[in-house]
């Protein structure tokens, strides 16, 4: 996923939480609210996940009459000093940006239970006490026993869905890949099941080519653009793709580097990475997205409106969750009729009439 390590296992306990919303939470009066939001390491203007987070924070704190700060950590060591750093200076909303955080939100979560925390593509983990499941048993229930916490989750398959329309319309060979990091992480699996799904809804005969770059090794699998380019490299050669989708953060941008260089169309993830990863500009016809700002802005806003509750809010068409980048590239010649089936898809996926992930959703199974 994109860049980062961070969204590797975001959904692992989907199944265990389910999405909460209640009119029981008390409102916060909006001027009150003291946003602040933790952001990944890097920038706070990435064009990925610290910046469109941070800018979703920024838009609901002005329609609130209120303002949002932001602290971007050094390095990992700082997740937990910079999200008690708003702690200590009264904060009553902390948003935290991607899985990396995911521990350290939980346990401020449970250290000050007054306090309103939203875990940006994290679907949160816990055992019995409320404490972090590293084991991902997952025994209790985060919305019982961190009432305050919010897991902001998104239904990548919808995404995935719209992707695989415009791979098979600008195939030429009928032969498209999608490479993931690893297959036991269902969002990543569910990004892929629906690509198929999409570009077979396009063309029925065409040929979806799948692999994945580690089936342990999450450095190999998400953090390694230079492995990511070879293995990729190979996959190209092997298979004859000419479409080529990638779910693996930075090894996936080794991913998009070998579709470049052997003249080929890449398809980005999670957010515009024609914008967020201008390397590969010339070969990326568009991305598969999270909308990561409508969905922080939405969360704050049911907060200060007293109609949220703690677990996994999940976020898709209905809601403005996911989408699809813009057609940047002007070299890329898109059918004309791509665009009315992207429309009519996510027409039908706000109604919920659209199947964008097979029974095994979320599960590997080739």
């Amino acid at each position: 996923m994109t860049g980062k390590l961070r969204t590797a296992f975001g959904l692992l306990a989907t199944a265990v939480l389910v999405a909460a919303c209640s009119s029981s939470a008390t409102p916060v009066p909006s001027p009150s609210l003291k946003i602040g939001v933790v952001t990944d390491v890097g920038r706070v203007d990435d064009k990925n996940f610290n910046q469109y987070s941070y800018e979703g924070a920024k838009a609901a704190a002005a329609a609130l009459g209120t303002t949002a700060e932001y602290v971007v950590p050094k390095d990992a060591s700082d997740y937990t000093t910079d999200i008690q750093s708003f702690v200590d200076k009264n904060y009553n909303v902390i948003v935290t940006v991607g899985f990396n955080l995911g521990d350290a939100t939980i346990k401020a979560a449970k250290a000050n239970p007054n306090i309103w925390f939203i875990a940006v593509d994290v679907a949160p983990c816990v055992d019995a006490t409320g404490a972090p499941d590293s084991t991902f048993t997952c025994a209790g229930d985060a919305s019982k026993l961190l009432p305050k916490l919010i897991g902001i989750t998104f239904q990548e398959d919808q995404a995935g869905y719209l992707a695989g329309i415009v791979a098979a319309s600008v195939s030429k060979s009928g032969t498209i890949g999608q490479l993931g990091g690893i297959n036991n992480n269902p969002a990543v699996v569910r990004y892929l099941q629906g690509y198929q799904l999409g570009a077979a809804s396009y063309n029925p005969s065409i040929k979806v080519v799948t692999d994945f770059f580690s089936t342990g090794d999450l450095g190999k699998a998400y953090g390694d653009p230079g492995f990511g380019k070879t293995f990729s490299d190979q996959f190209i050669t092997q298979t004859g793709v000419d479409v080529l989708f990638q779910v693996a953060g930075g090894t996936g941008n080794g991913a998009l580097d070998a579709a470049c260089a052997a003249n080929i169309i890449g398809i980005g993830v999670d957010v515009d990475e024609y914008l967020s990863y201008p390397t590969a500009d010339k070969c990326i016809v568009t991305s598969a997205e999270k909308h990561l700002s409508s969905a922080v802005n939405q969360t704050i806003t049911a907060i200060s409106k007293g109609t949220a509750a703690g677990g996994v809010s999940k976020f898709n068409a209905a809601n403005d969750g996911i989408g699809i980048s813009p057609f940047h590239n002007t070299a890329i010649t898109i059918p004309g009729d791509v665009q009315g089936k992207l429309d009519a898809a996510l027409l039908q996926m706000k109604a919920g009439t659209l199947k964008t992930c097979p029974t095994t959703c979320g599960t590997w199974a080739p």
